[in-house]
């Protein structure tokens, strides 16, 4: 009786364990299915416009690089591009900073 329940419980351990490391296998197989899903999200929408899906182009506009829509003639910015043109239209001129400052 008493070597059923040690054999048992060394079973039933032996099952968590096994458990654990699927589990383990599958968190990590997830993990690499949404890097690779990202990847391919953003080969698809690569400097496209959020608009309307047209290609974008990178122009220069007061020394920082913007990206701009070749159909809608949109302006888009990249994470910390309003800074930097709201830093140099400070120097330039008020009324384009103020402008500016309504989007920060």
């Amino acid at each position: 009786m008493i070597e059923k329940m040690a054999k048992d419980r060394e079973d039933e351990y032996f099952a968590r364990q096994e458990f654990e490391r699927r589990k383990k296998l599958a968190i990590e197989h997830e993990a690499t299915m949404k890097k690779k899903e990202l990847e391919a999200l953003k080969k698809l929408h690569w400097m496209c416009c959020p608009k309307d899906g047209m290609e974008l182009v990178e122009i220069e506009f007061m020394g920082v690089q913007v990206d701009k829509c070749t159909h809608c003639g949109g302006i888009f910015l990249d994470a910390g591009e309003l800074d930097q043109l709201f830093d140099k239209a400070k120097n330039q001129g008020r009324v384009f900073a103020k402008i500016l400052g309504a989007f920060r």
